[in-house]
């Protein structure tokens, strides 16, 4: 079997090995359900216990603020809707780059009668504060603006722009899915009220997430049910996950610093590589960006096209959002940013880990290279 080289880690990670071998006793052996009376419950309780404190101080927070979920779209339709009251019917402000998880749930609250406000953002994909405070009042409830784009890596400025939405009396929540685990996060220091994560692209496994929910928020129950999560998500715990979870949010950030140094180091091959070979294109993204995410437009060329030709060659990558993978129109975030159509239709994500190597990043750069100088 040929080598092939996954590069579209925005969309899905490799299971750490780690995270699977801690998994695998609360599969087989200690199957127990935490919420049973009885002896054989006792230890997965306390590992569902120990993983809510280790995950906790990962972000800066108390454990009694973690609530796990399916993953990022349940934790981002919960933060979204879970602040919606009858007869509250005060606006939520998001960004028009954000994930459709949150896009969507802001459509579905205005069918409701709840008012949503679109913030536009600039060339890079920055969310600015001067934009927020234009648009915000007193009467807003929630401000939903995300920590890292998943198409284009942008960091936006979430410290600020919670301050600003604090200043107003609004909730803040931010989408973290694309940076827990690969940038630092602290709920704290960001200042924000809720923050959303999935495991699965942070090497742990898929169908397991996590919502912050700083103390005292008002936030109403998501999920009716049995007890568990305090009453406030229903559902038989999935140990096993929450577990793996945990393990691989520590070693990730335990090995933080020198995968962000190797992702750079790969980012800057390909696009040295492309660049000599005076290739037309355009890197779409803010220079604060997530390490080992390039969002590359080519002129004249289709994002479909060249991505099925370089799975031809064993590599792969996405046309932006995984969500628009089937969809050839240009992405909402690339309309957002205002790319030029020419260069838009065009796109591909390279989103890299630390599996991947120097020697990877040369056989990228390379094959992209030979798709264009054929057509």
């Amino acid at each position: 079997m040929k080598h092939c080289i996954y590069a579209d880690n925005a969309a899905t990670t490799k299971l750490d090995k780690d995270a699977f071998e801690a998994m695998m006793p609360w599969l087989q052996e200690e199957y127990g359900n935490v919420s049973q009376p009885y002896a054989f419950a006792r230890r997965p309780r306390e590992a569902l216990g120990e993983s809510r404190m280790r995950i906790a101080e990962c972000i800066g927070a108390f454990a009694e603020e973690i609530y796990f979920t399916s993953g990022g779209t349940e934790s981002n339709n919960w933060a979204i809707k879970g602040l919606m009251r009858n007869g509250d019917y005060r606006a939520t402000i998001t960004s028009k780059i954000e994930h459709h998880t949150v896009l969507h749930a802001c459509r579905t609250v205005e069918r409701f009668g709840f008012p949503v406000v679109y913030l536009p953002v600039d060339g890079k994909g920055l969310v600015t504060p001067e934009a927020l405070s234009q648009v915000i009042t007193n009467e807003t409830k929630l401000v939903s603006v995300m920590l890292v784009n998943n198409e284009i890596g942008t960091i936006e400025p979430i410290a600020d722009l919670a301050r600003i939405a604090h200043n107003h009396g609004a909730l803040f929540h931010t989408d973290a899915v694309q940076a827990v685990g690969h940038i630092p996060v602290d709920v704290k220091s960001l200042g924000v009220d809720l923050l959303s994560a999935s495991a699965h692209k942070f090497n742990g496994p898929k169908g397991i997430g996590f919502l912050y929910i700083k103390k005292d928020t008002g936030i109403s129950p998501y999920v009716d049910g049995g007890a568990q999560e305090g009453g406030m998500r229903a559902g038989t715990e999935n140990i096993a996950s929450i577990v793996g979870m945990a393990v691989a949010l520590q070693k990730n950030i335990h090995f933080m610093k020198e995968t962000q140094y190797h992702l750079r180091n790969l980012e800057q091959i390909i696009v040295r590589i492309l660049s000599n070979a005076e290739i037309d294109y355009i890197r779409n993204g803010q220079k604060s960006h997530v390490p080992g995410n390039l969002s590359l437009s080519f002129k004249g060329y289709e994002g479909e096209m060249l991505l099925h030709r370089l799975d031809l060659m064993g590599i792969m990558v996405s046309t932006g959002s995984a969500c628009d993978s089937k969809n050839t129109k240009i992405s909402h975030v690339l309309q957002a940013v205002d790319v030029d159509k020419s260069y838009a239709m065009g796109t591909i994500r390279i989103s890299l880990s630390k599996d991947n190597t120097e020697k990877d990043a040369v056989k990228i750069a390379e094959s992209i290279i030979k798709i264009v100088n054929r057509h």
